[in-house]
């Protein structure tokens, strides 16, 4: 992989705006705008390394699959992080083998070709936008006669119209839910447009959709079931508001206490709370101890890891992480809300850096398969809120003609793909 210095499109802001990425920019804590689209940089995998990320990526995910089971069955609410009582919820979820649709790893790229997993957001990640349109729509017209592992928007259709026809869900109609947050931590539109994004692509896939912030949705005590802003029923919904959080509400202990009398169904489902937690790591760590792919790790304490990263079991975007290295004088140290619930430890280990760019690799997954990649570029040590984004080509690939394209989805997106 290498690190390609370039000239931005002229009007390149307008542009991915007008793609849907209305959060172009990122304001600093001086009060300043750096570009979180950064087109001033290209990087360039090769076909064999995009394969070995494709292996891994489904390799980790059918690992992080059997950890759910495995979770759902010998551990508690409180060891989770979840709220208390709510563990059913995700167990029944488990047992009934509610489909999903997507999620993304987030992996560190050695030098020496090695791939290890730092995380997995498996219930809320964001970043589709970026990925799936404005980095392909740089490719066109930058570097039209190149390829880029880049499958996502297909897949996502081909996924939503699998969950169509899967007799799971009680009719064609879906609710997309977003979480808005609070006025001083508003994220600029990223969790609208990501619901929104997600939304074109179910619409292709042939449903009836309508969005709407979660703060909208009421609940009805009479018929005892959610409804929307115009007082219809909620039988489906995707949701981008996180597990943990919503099943420690009001809105969701309706669904703890099996309070609904025709429940909804949920996309992603309430088993994917256990890919929300890190406490995922030392699960993988313990079921698949040195495997290739995995960093140690472990809870509450770094045991015998002398380099280690302590995570709160539900931090975002490195609030409240701590690096520790035997050759530094002061641990690194990030703030934030989160570590009431729980640590682990994870064995520390480099980012490859391009320049001061410590690059990591968004690595995603949907409908069961490998679907492509976003480079996120960092200048300290953790991958925080004030990282960038940045669209990759494959070096030594010319861009695929339509039936291949339609060969290849047709080959993978198969039976054999994953399933809890």
């Amino acid at each position: 992989m290498w690190r390609h210095r370039s000239k931005a499109r002229e009007g390149w802001r307008d542009t991915v705006v007008e793609q849907g990425l209305v959060f172009p920019t990122t304001k600093m804590p001086d009060g300043s705008e750096l570009p979180y689209w950064n087109e001033d940089a290209w990087y360039e995998v090769t076909t064999e390394e995009v394969e070995a990320l494709e292996v891994a990526t489904e390799e980790l995910w059918a690992m992080c699959l059997a950890a759910v089971s495995h979770m759902a069955t010998t551990m508690t609410a409180e060891r989770l992080g979840l709220p208390p009582g709510s563990l059913g919820v995700v167990r029944r979820s488990v047992e009934a083998g509610d489909p999903a649709l997507y999620a993304r790893f987030d992996l560190a790229y050695g030098a020496d070709g090695s791939i290890k997993m730092l995380e997995i957001n498996g219930d809320t990640p964001t970043g589709l936008v970026e990925t799936g349109v404005v980095q392909w729509r740089w490719m066109e017209d930058v570097m039209p006669e190149m390829d880029q592992w880049n499958s996502v928007h297909d897949r996502l259709v081909a996924g939503w119209r699998r969950l169509r026809r899967s007799g799971h869900f009680d009719g064609d109609r879906m609710h997309f839910l977003y979480d808005l947050g609070e006025a001083d931590a508003y994220d600029g539109g990223e969790m609208e447009m990501t619901v929104h994004y997600l939304m074109d692509t179910a619409v292709q896939a042939g449903w009836l959709a309508l969005a709407h912030p979660m703060a909208e949705v009421g609940w009805n005590p009479d018929a005892r079931e959610y409804r929307d802003v115009h007082d219809e029923p909620i039988r489906n919904a995707f949701k981008l508001y996180a597990w943990e959080e919503m099943l420690a509400e009001p809105f969701g202990r309706m669904i703890v206490d099996r309070a609904e009398a025709r429940p909804a169904r949920w996309i992603e489902p309430p088993w994917k709370a256990l890919l929300s937690t890190k406490a995922l790591l030392p699960v993988l760590w313990e079921l698949y101890p040195r495997h290739r792919l995995l960093l140690p790790a472990y809870f509450d304490e770094p045991r015998d890891l002398e380099r280690w990263v302590a995570k709160p079991l539900h931090g975002r975007e490195g609030d409240n992480i701590r690096i520790h290295l035997d050759d530094m004088i002061e641990d690194v140290v990030m703030t934030g809300g989160y570590g009431d619930e729980g640590w682990v430890y994870q064995a520390y280990t480099d980012l490859p850096s391009f320049e001061g760019n410590r690059v990591v690799l968004g690595s995603w997954i949907v409908d069961g398969e490998a679907a492509g990649m976003l480079v996120r570029e960092s200048d300290g040590m953790v991958t925080d809120f004030f990282s960038r984004v940045a669209p990759h080509v494959i070096s030594d690939g010319l861009a695929p003609s339509e039936a291949q394209v339609a060969e290849w989805l047709a080959e993978r997106v198969g039976p054999d793909a994953p399933t809890l």
